[in-house]
């Protein structure tokens, strides 16, 4: 389903559900984004028609009236009653799922476009129920700039174009993939889709995609094969016992003392005229530690290995930009 349309039969059922009258089309029309576009009067019935069929088939119950004797037209209204779910028991597997769906999609940020639908309701005199849930606008929490365009190119069935920086190397490299979806995986979001390049499915982690995500060509180019477990090829992929690696490391002197604990001093040095030691540090997770080695500013600077040194600096220029 379009997402144009998508929203709008959330906004149909969100000004339905809270109303206690019955509203008429054109009401309706006025009320709900998305039929004030419509170019004619012909085009919003043909489309608010659509609509409620497919309400109806989504097993949305639609109720038909009229307030009073003195209307002449029916209305329509969701009745609460017929509309929520009954008591539901839950095996432990079945409500940890739900509760990771809640968090995902929940997110008290982004009500603005609930919370404006009902401010038009009670604008145009309806009679809002004061229990109608303000959160109807799904969401996904996460820090990742490449998210929200990957998400949406998996939706389209749209091949995409992204910088890639592996963990063995230093300079990312260009990546043409076509994106079956993206999940996540202890923490961390990854996409997985075919890599036209190296002519394989691949999975892609997130945090390492450099730049902007670009998507290429026509939308529906892009199918998921049937037999793809997403979920299980990033685990595959994960499964492996994490390569530890030594890095080297420049420390101003008498800073970063929680970086000092976990290393071993080698040598005195003095770097851009600023007085400091040569530390060994092992990491067992080299990558996830970039972001913390990163936090300690120009107070510690990576000198090996180069791809540890190349994510700290990127790390290190982001948040530079968005301090400005």
């Amino acid at each position: 389903m379009p997402t144009v349309r998508a929203e709008r039969l959330v906004n149909l059922v969100l000004c339905l559900l809270a109303t206690r009258q019955y509203l008429t089309a054109e009401r309706i029309r006025g009320i709900v984004p998305g039929y004030t576009d419509a170019p004619s009067d012909d085009a919003f019935f043909r489309m608010f028609e659509r609509d409620k069929a497919e309400l109806r088939d989504l097993g949305i119950p639609l109720e038909t009236g009229r307030n009073s004797v003195f209307d002449s037209v029916d209305g329509y209204r969701i009745a609460r009653r017929d509309y929520e779910l009954g008591e539901i028991d839950l095996e432990p597997d079945e409500a940890a799922a739900v509760a990771l769906a809640v968090r995902l999609w929940d997110s008290p940020d982004l009500t603005g476009a609930a919370h404006g639908a009902l401010i038009k309701l009670r604008a145009a005199g309806v009679d809002v129920d004061p229990d109608t849930p303000a959160v109807v606008e799904p969401k996904v929490r996460t820090s990742e700039p490449a998210f929200a365009p990957l998400l949406t190119a998996v939706n389209r069935g749209r091949v995409v174009e992204f910088d890639y920086r592996k963990q063995s190397s230093p300079r990312p490299a260009r990546r043409t993939v076509e994106p079956w979806g993206v999940v996540s995986w202890r923490g961390r979001w990854y996409l997985v889709g075919h890599d036209r390049v190296r002519d394989a499915p691949r999975c892609f982690r997130l945090s390492r995609i450099v730049g902007a995500v670009r998507a290429t060509g026509k939308d529906g180019v892009v199918h998921r094969p049937p037999e793809v477990d997403l979920l299980g090829m990033v685990a595959k992929q994960n499964d492996q016992p994490p390569a530890s690696a030594t890095a080297r490391l420049w420390v101003a002197a008498g800073r970063a003392q929680g970086l000092r604990r976990r290393a071993k001093p080698i040598e005195a040095l003095e770097l851009d005229g600023e007085p400091g030691e040569v530390v060994e540090i092992d990491l067992i997770y080299p990558d996830s530690a970039a972001s913390w080695i990163a936090g300690y500013g120009p107070d510690v600077v990576v000198l090996e290995p180069d791809s540890l040194r190349a994510h700290v600096r990127m790390l290190m220029s982001g948040f530079a930009k968005g301090a400005v």
